[in-house]
């Protein structure tokens, strides 16, 4: 099922992920509907609109964002998927 925006929220059906390994130099390969964090820590993201921002502390659980990156530099949580 496709991804659907309503009132600026993503609504998905996951179907599979992928591991993360944070980097500064390289875009991960699709955007996809959600990121799952497993050890919580600071996210460092390149969102899909262009903009990096922190994500200080962020809890081990799903989060319904767009990136295009996840940041090696700024990014101290770990166990990153990108679900789709």
């Amino acid at each position: 099922m496709a991804n659907r925006a309503i009132s600026g929220i993503v609504r998905s059906n996951l179907g599979a992920s992928v591991s993360v390994t944070p980097n500064d130099g390289a875009d991960l390969t699709d955007v996809g509907a959600a990121i799952y964090v497993g050890v919580t820590g600071d996210l460092k993201v390149t969102m899909a609109d262009g903009v990096a921002v922190v994500f200080k502390n962020i809890p081990v659980g799903f989060h319904p964002i767009l990136v295009n990156r996840v940041w090696a530099t700024g990014t101290t949580a770990t166990e990153i998927l990108a679900c789709y």
